[in-house]
Parts: C-alpha cells; structure tokens; sequence
C-alpha cells in the first residue's frame, strides 16, 4: 500500500497527517458480520470497530434505513410518533431515574450535551474527569483530554485526578478497600482543588468501564463510593457510555457491570450501526433545565431517520441474543486468551469485560514499564495475519479488542490460532 495512487490521492485531499491505521494501511471496501474485505478480497476479522455493533452490512438496519428515507426525514421541529416511541424504549432499558432524553448525532455532542446539563442543575462550572480521560474531540469535552498537562491551571474549571489502575496501583499488595481508598482521595483532590479555585462543583464524568485508560481493573465499589462523593458535594455523575453501552460488557450498560448509578448518561458509536446517533439521558427535569437554558436545536438529531434505524439496532440486539454473547463470549476469550498468553514475553496482564479485551504490553514484567511501540508492532503483526486490532490505553501499550457484538465462539478460534502464532515463540508454558 506504501506508495499506492490512492494514498497519494488521500494526502492531497484530506491534506497531510490524516491518520491511518497499520504501517501497511488496509483499503477496507466491503463488510458482512465481524468481518471485513479488501479490493483484492482478502478477508480479516474485525476486532476493532464497535460501531458497527450488530454485524458490518447489517441487513435489517439497512432496509430500515432505506425504507425510512424513501418515506420522510425532517428535523424534529414536528411531531412524530417514531422519535417519540424510539425515546421510550431507550429510556426504559435504563434504570428508573432515566425519563428523557437528547438525541445528537455523535458522542462528542452527546457529551457536550451531558455537560452542559449538569451545568444547568448545579449551577455550578467545575467538571471532575480522569487524568487519561477522552470523552471527545471538540469544544469542552476537548479540554478534559489535556488535564493532565500543566496547561490545567486554576483558571479552567476542569479538575483531573489519576485513574484507578490495580496493576499499577499507587501501593502493590493493597486491598481492594485500600485501592478504592487511596484513588478516591484522589477525586477528592481533584474536588478539594476546584472549590480552592474559586469553583463549585457540576460534574464527574467518566467512561463507565475505563476504556481510554486501557480498560484497567478498576477496585470493587470505587465508582459507587466517588458517586456518593459527588452526590454529597452536590454534582452530578456523568457515565460515558459510547464504547461501552449497548451489551457490550455483558449487560445492557458499562455502569450496571461497574455497579455504580449515573445521574446523565451518554451514547453513542454503536446506537446507529453507523448511522450518526448519539444521545444524552437523564432525570426529566434534568432535561428540562438544560432545555430552558441552551434552547439545543441539531437539524440531524432526532430525526425520523435515526428514529428508524436506532429502533431496528435494539431489536437485532434483541433478536440475536448478543447482551448474552457478548457476556458469554466475552468469558471464553478472556479465559482462553489469559491460557495462552500466561507466560508469554512481554504480556503484562489480560483483562476483560464482555466483548471488550485488552492486553497489556510492558518491556519488563517485574518493573511493568509500558512498551508501546511493541504494541503498536503487534498490532501491524495481527494485521499481516488477518486480525484487526488497535494499540491504545493512557500508555499506548494496551492491545485492545472490541469486535461487533456478533463475535461469536466460531469467530474467537482462528483470532486465537493467530494469537498462539503471533506470541508462540515467546510463551514459557
């Protein structure tokens, strides 16, 4: 691919520096399931792309789409009983102080939106989030990406504090009651430094499950003890559902398998099989106050499109059973991949939850220094092979594997066969 015409005609158009994955880039022109094909119509496993939750070239989301457009779609300054029922139904897979919701168009608005609500509700500015966190790309959810720089200073109303990690916690050989201790203080820092600032606080926003920092194994009870927290000191808790919703841990959201309650909730990726759907929910009058002070309006949100194609991705999850897959196939891949890996040179840890797997890379397993540039060379390895995956976390150095939650067991053999050839000549079992 080095080379080709039509990476050459890619650099003119989008201009130099738009990212690519894979030193070898792969020019992807087809999909059916958890796979993917290229031009020559080489096919490889997709264990990467989530939005596409129930299974590239979806059948049924696809003729809901088509019938949908060729019927209407129009802004949601009218009445219509698709949106309406669609709302519904969303709102009633979450828990009870769940009543309404905002639709956007990608989970970086969706955020936006959360933020903005909790804002609304407090009255109060300070945001709470991890020092690894990315909850998107623009406007105010972009600055949470940057508080860990030193550009954090009192003049911004974002506050970090360090991510909960038990492999690397802050004292190895702690308790999980400890871990939980010791990074709770370290939100109570992060809240102790917005009030001295002069700020009060309106939100702590975190990824349900972690997934940026690397899906780290997160002590038991700590989001429940840091919601308490914020609740007492009069915020709002923001769960950042976008990678981690819609079955993919096993249950119907990240926050039910972390054990924790959000006062707002954020989706997105997986909602429209990728159609661009994203929405913020929470409390009715939550809802209401945000309404009442921003006056959102989004021409492609909350329309009868997305309507129609978000209600068919719930009935396919239904239909095909995956909150279970993904629970079930999810426990075999991570017992499997935790077998074959155990030993291996350069493995520092396998952890999971459902159908989201992550493999942590480190130069030394004593030491545990992170080896992103390994991980980055295992993953071009994996694409040589016929595996998609990614290299990301806080370090660079974490394998990570989030296939359509039609991943099945039939799926996981061959990844496994390219995992015992990849790592083979280094496991010491």
């Amino acid at each position: 691919m080095h080379g080709s015409p039509l990476l050459e005609r890619r650099e003119r158009a989008l201009g130099p520096g738009a990212e690519l994955f894979y030193d070898d880039p792969v020019e992807i022109i087809r999909g059916e399931g958890c796979y993917l094909f290229d031009r020559s119509g080489r096919r490889y496993l997709d264990l990467y792309n989530n939005v596409p939750c129930v299974g590239h070239g979806n059948r049924a989301v696809a003729e809901a789409m088509a019938a949908q457009q060729a019927t209407l779609n129009v802004h949601n300054r009218y009445l219509h009983e698709g949106i309406v029922t669609y709302a519904e139904r969303l709102c009633g897979l979450h828990h009870g102080g769940i009543e309404s919701v905002v639709f956007c168009c990608t989970g970086t608005e969706a955020n936006e939106v959360a933020l903005a609500m909790a804002r609304a509700v407090t009255g109060q500015a300070g945001i709470v989030c991890s020092d690894a966190a990315y909850h998107g790309n623009a406007g105010l959810v972009a600055a949470l990406t940057e508080v860990g720089s030193a550009a954090q200073g009192p003049a911004t109303a974002v506050r970090g504090f360090p991510y909960p990690d038990c492999y690397r916690s802050p004292t190895p050989g702690a308790s999980d009651d400890e871990l939980c201790a010791a990074y709770l203080a370290g939100v109570e820092d992060a809240i102790a430094r917005l009030k001295r600032d002069g700020q009060g606080l309106a939100a702590f926003i975190v990824c349900s499950i972690f997934a940026n920092e690397g899906l780290p194994r997160v002590p038991e009870g700590f989001l429940a003890a840091a919601t308490e927290l914020v609740h007492r000191e009069g915020g709002l808790v923001i769960g950042d559902e976008v990678q981690c919703g819609f079955g993919r841990t096993g249950h119907w959201w990240g926050y039910e398998a972390m054990g924790f309650t959000p006062d707002i909730v954020v989706m997105g990726k997986p909602m429209g099989n990728g159609l661009p759907l994203a929405a913020a929910a929470a409390r009715r009058d939550h809802v209401a106050a945000f309404r009442r002070e921003t006056d959102y309006f989004n021409t492609f949100a909350s329309t009868p499109l997305q309507a129609a194609v978000g209600m068919t991705v719930l009935d396919e999850i239904e239909r095909l059973a995956l909150v279970d897959n993904a629970a079930t196939t999810g426990d075999y891949l991570l017992d499997a991949l935790r077998d074959r890996l155990a030993g291996a040179s350069g493995v520092g840890e396998v952890r999971g939850c459902g159908l989201f797997l992550a493999v942590e890379i480190v130069r030394d397993s004593q030491t545990r220094e992170p080896d992103p540039a390994a991980a980055r060379d295992l993953a071009n390895r994996f694409r040589a092979a016929g595996v998609l995956l990614g290299a990301a976390g806080a370090h660079g150095n974490v394998l990570k594997l989030r296939p359509p939650l039609v991943f099945g067991r039939a799926d996981a053999e061959p990844f496994l066969d390219v995992c015992d050839a990849i790592f083979g000549g280094a496991l010491e079992r």
